[in-house]
């Protein structure tokens, strides 16, 4: 027996008994085609539940032109009969060309399948015409060959992601619904209206016109519209009792432990996010909701006559929560139905601008764009429509300066930010029968942008080229950086690369003021990861080396970021190590060759923890040893969890440069740069910028120190000098706004950078912004520093080590060409320390007759 209960069932509808001995002129099941005798075992059979209404099914009654089927009924006096059946297939039959005019399609559609005559107890009778794919179709179909008038027996069903709840089938579940009408066997349920509600209906008889009909069962009972129809989205809130714990997990029929529709479908069930109404409009930016763990917002598409069944077994009707008669546990929340059209410009008058947006409504629910996910999917490699999804439960999306979205009536709530120099904000806006046009007006608050700054994010996966656009824009990031690479098997944005196009600049048709640019990073898991941007040409591959988890399995180490980096370089390209300085091996000696422009801070998904101390820590030793590599900022964003240009590299255009990736690049070459979360800055030694290099004569001198710091996000608290990694002047600021000047005196070979610490009031201080630095050389005073010399040549050993033992070899002719890369590196640190005199310990394998 296979029994189906797809949901709990509506006391609106019973089943109507078959009384199968009385059954006339029905055929055997010889008369199916093979394909249907094949799947018949997998027929449903005994008790059924199906989109709410129940049936008994005791095997199916088969009806053929060949003699009319007589079905007695017990007496029904309803308005609705909802039929269960379905019929055998219907192959076409091709011409002698193999063509197949005036084609019905594989369903036949329109054709007259069969006449169900209702008969009536005082002998009248009601005709109804049951066409394939109109009232009936199919027990199997190919994609496409739905019916107009009946739906698959299964109900549409919510599936959970992958990440949510283990199952099958990683691709459809993005879908997060699964409409079931496939499968080996289907029934088709038609809702059929009774003219003569008031007389009993005591029969049904069944004149088939083509092919084989099933019938396999029925019911009748009220309702006030057609059964099968279920309405719009709605919502509720569940109130759980304390102590309940929200269980989230889906059965097969996607259906909640702790709450169903009979005459409907639960779409959604998540934990309720409480927003700080009351003083929304001066709340911070991003700022996360609380959680209300025992408060479920749901979302529903029901029948009007539809129930909620509760976890203990209690019933609400659906009339009774949208009316607001709802017991305890439920409670509408207004539906969107207001069809608003949102605008959003930089200035009164100004031109429609990109932006982030989030909107919500009175219970906290996310109200997306018509065109954007409603429950953004923030998971690794996972769909996501141009979304952020701040710590997955803060959902916000990016628009091009307009959106069309449905609101509910009444107060909405707002949050709309362009990056770090206009002003975010929030509003709460009502929402009347009247409204159809939403207008914000961003303020532009720092002229960072005018003064020839522009931004950038070093580091970005797996969107399209055109949607780091619209997310660079909307974020304010004048160059995002889109990495195409491989992850094990996985190639993601190869097809994106051509080594020459820059999306969004003039010569493609853009406005030149965002673009993208489609490198590579190019990694290995244990010798470290290398971006390689902006580089013309050919794709700079293998991309991954040495296995797994960044190569496949089996790969050996056959390529070096040395090599990888003098590659880029020759192509023109601009080099960063990324999320520096991990993987923290092979990176040391691409920095001593002299083939780095930038290392990266980097955020990921977190817009709270600021810059890594000790990714600054580490970039100090090579400052420290007068290695001058540019800080620049890149998010690494691979989900929607992540939002492009969390931290971002600011640099400076040279006086009257207009904005190009090549001048991009040739600004970071020279360091003029610096890295944020929120706070701008400038900063000037004796008038160089970052990226300077001063020249004082032997024992030093005094030079002046410039600055001033601006933001409109995160609020700042202190600016800090630091020279040769080393705080040295530290002054409290005002939140939005700080300037001032030190004087600096050296007698050595020393360097200078500004750095921002800051904060939200809940949350605790940060690096949250520093400067690139300027070089100060004094004359018969080189940049060293012993100990952090022999640790960056102790990582050089570290990677000839792995390249002599565990990693997985390569030909020996490779093996030994990396092997002399790296030795070269090691040679020429190990040359500086022994002149200046400074002898150390070596591994076994880079002893030498010096130290003897």
């Amino acid at each position: 027996m296979n029994a189906f209960i797809d949901g709990p069932a509506s006391p609106q509808f019973k089943p109507v008994p078959l009384d199968r001995p009385a059954i006339q002129g029905a055929a055997s099941p010889a008369a199916m085609s093979a394909e249907m005798r094949a799947a018949l075992p997998e027929a449903p059979d005994g008790p059924m539940v199906a989109w709410g209404v129940s049936f008994e099914v005791e095997g199916l009654v088969l009806a053929t032109p060949d003699s009319v089927v007589t079905v007695p009924l017990p007496g029904i006096s309803s308005t609705w009969l909802v039929v269960m059946h379905t019929s055998d297939i219907r192959p076409l039959t091709p011409n002698s060309d193999g063509l197949y005019p005036a084609s019905r399609g594989p369903g036949q559609q329109g054709e007259r399948a069969a006449d169900y005559v209702w008969l009536y107890s005082d002998g009248s009778e009601a005709r109804a015409t049951v066409r394939r794919r109109w009232q009936i179709g199919a027990f199997t179909r190919v994609w496409g060959e739905n019916c107009a008038e009946a739906v698959a027996h299964r109900k549409p069903r919510p599936l959970h992601l992958p990440w949510e709840q283990l199952g099958p089938d990683w691709g459809p579940r993005q879908m997060r619904v699964d409409t079931a009408d496939g499968g080996p066997w289907i029934n088709w349920l038609w809702a059929w209206q009774n003219p003569h509600p008031e007389s009993e209906i005591v029969g049904l008889r069944i004149e088939v016109q083509h092919g084989l009909v099933a019938l396999a069962g029925l019911a009748a009972g009220e309702a006030s519209a057609h059964p099968l129809r279920w309405r719009t989205r709605r919502k509720a809130l569940l109130r759980l009792p304390e102590g309940v714990p929200f269980a989230p997990e889906l059965d097969v029929h996607g259906l909640l432990a702790q709450v169903q529709l009979d005459l409907g479908q639960v779409i959604s069930a998540r934990p309720r996010a409480l927003y700080p109404t009351a003083d929304w409009e001066t709340s911070a930016n991003n700022a996360l909701p609380k959680i209300i763990a025992n408060e479920l917002l749901i979302e529903y598409t029901a029948h009007a006559d539809a129930r909620f069944v509760l976890w203990n077994g209690e019933t609400t009707p659906v009339s009774a929560v949208e009316g607001v008669q709802a017991e305890v546990a439920l409670t509408p929340v207004p539906a969107a139905t207001q069809r608003v059209r949102l605008r959003v410009t930089e200035g009164p008058g100004g031109p429609m601008v990109p932006c982030k947006l989030h909107v919500h409504g009175q219970a906290g629910e996310y109200l997306a764009p018509v065109d954007r996910h409603r429950m953004p999917n923030g998971a690794w490699f996972e769909d996501y429509s141009v979304d952020f999804t701040h710590a997955w439960r803060h959902h916000c999306t990016y628009i091009t300066g307009e959106a069309t979205i449905d609101l509910p009536l009444g107060t909405v709530y707002l949050e709309i930010s362009k990056g770090f120099e206009i002003k975010p904000l929030r509003l709460a806006y009502e929402v009347t029968p009247e409204t159809s046009e939403i207008l914000v007006v961003l303020d532009k608050v720092l002229p960072w942008r005018q003064q020839g700054w522009v931004t950038a994010d070093t580091h970005v996966h797996f969107l399209s080229p055109m949607s780091a656009l619209l997310e660079g824009s909307a974020e304010g990031v004048n160059v995002v950086n889109l990495l195409a690479s491989q992850w094990g098997e996985l190639m993601t944005n190869v097809g994106d690369f051509d080594g020459r196009s820059t999306w969004g600049s003039r010569e493609m048709g853009g406005d030149g003021e965002h673009l993208v640019r489609v490198g590579t990073e190019n990694r290995q898991h244990v010798m470290g990861h290398i971006s390689l941007l902006g580089y013309e040409g050919g794709i700079i591959a293998p991309m991954t080396s040495g296995g797994p988890d960044e190569s496949a399995l089996g790969d050996p180490v056959g390529a070096l970021l040395t090599e990888w980096a003098r590659q880029c370089r020759e192509q023109g390209g601009l080099v960063v190590l990324p999320h520096f300085p991990h993987p923290r091996m092979e990176n040391a000696a691409t920095i001593v060759e002299g083939l780095v422009d930038g290392v990266e801070m980097t955020s990921w998904g977190d817009l709270y923890s600021g810059i890594n101390p000790y990714s600054l820590s580490d970039w100090y030793r090579y400052l420290n040893n007068g290695y001058l590599v540019a800080a620049v900022g890149g998010t690494d964003k691979m989900s929607a969890t992540t939002a492009v240009g969390t931290v971002r590299t600011y640099a400076l255009l040279r006086a009257g440069e207009p904005l190009t990736y090549t001048a991009w690049m040739d600004a970071v070459r020279r360091a003029e740069t610096f890295v944020t979360y929120g706070p701008l800055l400038d900063m000037s030694v004796d008038g160089q910028p970052m990226g300077g290099r001063i020249a004082l004569g032997a024992g030093g001198g005094t030079v002046d120190v410039s600055w001033q710091v601006a933001s409109v996000t995160v609020p700042m608290s202190r600016v800090e000098l630091v020279v040769n990694g080393e705080i040295r002047e530290s002054v409290a600021v005002d939140a939005w706004r700080g300037a001032g000047s030190w004087s600096l005196k050296v007698d050595r070979s020393s360097w200078a950078a500004l750095l921002v610490r800051g904060h939200y009031a809940d949350q605790p201080e940060i690096v949250a912004a520093h400067s690139s630095p300027v070089m100060l050389e004094v004359e018969g005073s080189a940049f060293y520093a012993a100990a952090d010399a022999v640790t960056i040549l102790e990582q050089i050993e570290g990677a000839l080590a792995y390249l002599d033992t565990v990693g997985t070899r390569a030909e020996d002719r490779v093996y030994k060409r990396l092997r002399l890369v790296l030795e070269g590196a090691h040679r020429r640190l190990h040359n500086r320390m022994h002149a200046q005199g400074h002898y150390h310990e070596h591994t076994a394998g880079e002893d030498h007759a010096a130290h003897h």
